[in-house]
């Protein structure tokens, strides 16, 4: 306990920083978080509209990637000092659209730090978690809108938890690109792009509406835009009427070319893609029913930063999210647990493989999710295990490292197949073959649910394996015997000896 409390003191002690590479800008946010209050210490951003940088094969294209990469490094000197603990980057629609590997190891080898490309639904989460930071406390029911550069994210919450999340892929750079790029604004292509924006929304509305809020809040920058132009203009009174955006789309196409707009308050850098938020922000508007949004102060970076201080005081939302999936899917509490507890002991005698406490943590993880597909069926229920956990939304999980996740349930039994870790990163494979090795043997070790614990030690040292028992122990067990037999050829297709 006392150990615990030292580390939250620690935790409050040292400053965060949080890094957002969105569709439209790259920012950069460093704080002293407090609580849930938060002291801006330094702000940097770049608007990069990353949102037009991929070719036709997913790839970003040379000269956008010039851009984002000196912007990380520019980024990454001013981080250079911060210990790799108290810093969390996060990339978001693009990312997720883009197919270069290549690209995303050069941006963080600029960078200095793991960049971790989240689910729509994981941007929606942590959006609304930093819009409520600068809320007071209270159990209001709460519409949050979010219009980046690639998606759009619809929050309803209740206080500080979000409840209903979902995340379109319509923002203001795709919106712009596809309809405003050639022609300008023009009243044929708005309606077209009205319409198409109302077409996304269509699948979702009526769920949103159904839940019902009392209060409206827009957090994005193409939505501060929206507001800051209405107030200049006077359509406005501190906050944006539908009223408003009807008569600033009007105003749109009258002016016609994007570059052309200057509007009050409008900064030139945000002219080029501002028709595109104002379509969706009004599309936002109609399919719900809004007359009136409050824009907020907060945005996914700050959420970022309060889901860190939850990972830094042994509250890692991670955790949570396991727990909850292991409940739904009527986990056997106990035998995980008792998997659970010899992973870690095996990973304690894995010593020469430098395992951090991000490996450790998703090992025990694995363990307490690695009977999760019995529910769908007993056969083969490591494969529905690991296409659960691939495919669901688990607050706070990358997408990379649920794919390890779901890769760790997929083979902690049966055969090894090497397609299942070659879809990852030489680092990362060595790190997969180590801690499926590890949760193959403390499935091994736990076959036959025995309730009495194993009574080994282990070491690792390189690709040498060696579980050791007391004499007589393993000859009582048969069974498990054979299970290790078999488990020689196994981990031998991983590429480790097993000796015991």
């Amino acid at each position: 306990m006392g150990k615990q409390r030292k580390t939250m003191q620690k935790a409050h002690s040292h400053v965060l920083a949080a890094v957002d590479l969105g569709s439209n800008s790259f920012h950069l946010l460093v704080a002293r978080v407090t609580g849930r209050r938060i002291v801006v210490l330094d702000r940097m951003r770049e608007m990069l509209r990353f949102g037009s940088a991929l070719d036709s094969r997913g790839r970003v294209t040379r000269e956008a990637a010039a851009r984002a990469l000196a912007c990380l490094k520019s980024f990454g000197d001013r981080l250079s000092y911060h210990n790799p603990s108290y810093v969390r980057a996060v990339g978001t629609n693009t990312l997720r659209r883009a197919q270069d590997s290549a690209f995303l190891e050069q941006a963080e080898r600029n960078l200095g730090f793991p960049i971790e490309v989240i689910s729509g639904i994981e941007e929606a989460r942590l959006i609304y978690r930093g819009v409520c930071a600068y809320m007071p406390p209270s159990r209001e029911k709460r519409l949050v809108v979010d219009i980046g550069g690639g998606s759009t994210e619809l929050v309803v919450g209740h206080g500080t938890e979000a409840v209903i999340m979902e995340s379109l892929a319509i923002g203001s750079v795709a919106v712009t690109d596809r309809y405003f790029s050639h022609g300008g604004v023009t009243l044929k292509n708005y309606r077209h792009a009205l319409l198409a924006a109302r077409r996304r929304l269509e699948p979702v509305e009526m769920a949103i509406r159904r839940a019902g809020w009392r209060r409206e809040l827009g957090s994005s920058g193409a939505i501060r835009a929206v507001g800051t132009v209405l107030d200049e203009l006077g359509w406005s009174r501190g906050r944006i009427s539908h009223e408003g955006l009807v008569r600033l789309g009007e105003r749109l196409v009258h002016r016609r070319h994007v570059r052309q707009f200057e509007l009050p308050g409008l900064k030139a850098e945000r002219a080029p893609v501002f028709a595109g938020g104002v379509v969706v922000l009004q599309a936002v508007f109609e399919a719900l029913g809004l007359e009136h949004m409050e824009v907020a102060p907060g945005a996914l970076r700050e959420g970022v930063l309060l889901d860190l201080v939850g990972r830094l005081k042994d509250r890692d939302v991670r955790t949570a999210a396991v727990e909850s999936l292991a409940k739904r899917y009527s986990v056997e509490t106990a035998q995980a647990e008792r998997v659970a507890a010899t992973a870690r002991k095996l990973a304690r005698g894995a010593g020469d493989w430098e395992l951090g406490e991000a490996d450790r943590q998703l090992l025990d993880w694995a363990a307490l999710l690695h009977e999760c597909g019995r529910a769908v069926a007993r056969s083969g229920y490591h494969k529905h295990g690991a296409y659960v956990i691939a495919n669901a939304d688990m607050a706070g999980f990358a997408r990379s490292e649920q794919r390890l996740l779901a890769a760790l349930v997929r083979g902690h039994r049966g055969r090894i197949d090497a397609a299942d870790l070659a879809e990852f990163e030489p680092k990362q494979q060595q790190r997969a073959r180590q801690l499926t090795a590890l949760l193959r043997l403390a499935y091994a070790l736990h076959r036959g649910h025995e309730v009495e614990p194993p009574r080994f030690a282990f070491r690792a040292k390189g690709n040498e394996l060696k579980l050791a028992f007391p004499r007589g122990w393993l000859k009582r067990r048969p069974l498990m015997e054979a299970d290790l037999v078999d488990e020689k050829r196994n981990l031998r297709d991983l590429g480790f000896r097993l000796r015991f």
